[in-house]
């Protein structure tokens, strides 16, 4: 069943985050990732709150696949650059059947 990584970002240092953004995709795409949804701007909150502004959706074709991605030791040193450079809450949510 597939898997969706949900993230919700606020970048703080843009140059260092594109130190991130530069080697995300042969990890992610290393792990059978697709990149839904990406948003340049804030989003539009029509209910509650979305504190951090910006969203990625992310599948993986399960979520063993998605944990896989988020421990691998080549994005774990990667994520550095994001930690740095922004604030995010990331969640895994399955997929329907």
């Amino acid at each position: 069943m597939s898997a969706y990584v949900i993230a919700q970002i606020r970048i703080d240092d843009p140059d260092r985050y594109q130190s991130y953004l530069a080697g995300f995709m042969p990890i992610f795409e290393r792990h059978g990732g697709e990149l839904l949804v990406t948003s340049s701007s804030p989003v539009e909150v029509i209910e509650g709150s979305w504190d951090l502004g910006r969203t990625v959706v992310m599948k993986f074709p399960s979520a063993k696949a998605a944990r896989a991605w988020k421990d691998d030791p080549d994005y774990q040193a990667l994520a550095q650059h994001r930690h740095a450079a922004a604030q995010a809450n990331l969640i895994l949510v399955d997929g329907v059947a």
